[in-house]
């Protein structure tokens, strides 16, 4: 993910970036919205899901953008979902992927061959995993927020890219925090993407 530099007045195409989702596809529709505008930099180029019949899959077949789904249980085990999944993606030629709220543990079939980034709802590295949004508030913390980081082989482990902030108010629930965390991820994606890409 080097930037590259143009000559003066060249025209350089859109970072071309697959999208994994497994949910709504809320991050996937913030991204879409950034880049309807040419000068974003970066494009979906596909939409990929383990799970049929959701409606992140369903935001990007209102846009006309391609789409496959890869279920874990069509597999005899993890390695050859994982192998499946890679070459589903290879297909589209992504200089990047975004998993976006995409619920399972990529393998090194996927990891070794692309390079995949993610936003989680903490402050990495603390609270990883699937309930970081209670056990912050069950920790206590006045601050949390959410990070964009690099996907390794562990369970928010990567390298962190960038974070941001939210405050924890006092009357806040799981819903309510998580509400204001998701707001500042869509923010957090659709600002780095393209730095990172070097856009």
């Amino acid at each position: 993910m080097t930037p590259t530099t143009q000559p003066p007045g060249a025209s350089s195409s859109p970072a071309r970036v697959v999208v994994l989702v497994s949910g709504t596809g809320t991050l996937l529709q913030a991204l879409l919205e950034a880049c309807v505008d040419p000068s974003y930099g970066v494009a979906v180029v596909a939409v990929g899901a383990d799970r049929d019949r959701i409606a992140g899959l369903d935001r990007a077949r209102d846009r006309g953008l391609p789409t496959f789904v890869v279920p874990l249980r069509e597999h005899a085990d993890r390695a050859s979902w994982d192998v499946a999944l890679a070459e589903a993606l290879a297909e589209h030629r992504p200089d990047l992927v975004l998993s976006a709220g995409f619920m399972k543990i990529l393998g090194p079939a996927v990891l070794g061959r692309f390079v995949v980034v993610n936003t989680h709802p903490a402050l990495l590295p603390s609270f990883p995993g699937a309930h970081a949004v209670r056990d912050a508030l069950a920790h206590g913390v006045r601050v949390s927020g959410c990070t964009l980081h690099r996907v390794d082989a562990g369970v928010d482990t990567g390298p962190i890219l960038a974070q941001r902030a939210v405050a924890v108010l006092p009357d806040d629930t799981e819903e309510s925090l998580h509400e204001r965390i998701k707001a500042a991820e869509r923010e957090l994606l659709v600002q780095e993407l393209p730095r990172l890409l070097g856009r």
